[in-house]
């Protein structure tokens, strides 16, 4: 294949990784979970984040009008689903 403007041959779609990889990849702690979190609190905590996302997202389509209100119902009904399986999820772990 023909080399490009800047004279690097576009063979490839994706690059190959750097070789001098020495330093191994460590996420940033600031918004860790802790590992030994339980399945059933991690879905409690999710399903109330998205429940307040919904509200938050419902609440701020009434100030807006035309397309830009759909979209945010539209949001809230995707957020809305989101919490539905997560509840369904957390059901299953925990049946009561």
């Amino acid at each position: 294949m023909a080399p490009n403007v800047i004279g690097i041959p576009l063979d490839k779609l994706i690059p190959d990784p750097p070789f001098n990889t020495t330093k191994p990849y460590s996420p940033n702690t600031m918004f860790m979970i802790a590992p030994d979190m339980d399945t059933e609190s991690l879905l409690a905590h999710a399903c109330e984040s998205l429940a307040s996302a919904s509200v938050l997202a419902s609440d701020f389509a009434t100030y807006l009008t035309g397309s830009q209100r759909s979209t945010a119902l539209a949001i809230a009904q995707i957020v809305m689903l989101a919490d539905l399986a997560v509840n369904r999820a957390l059901d299953i772990v925990d049946p009561q």
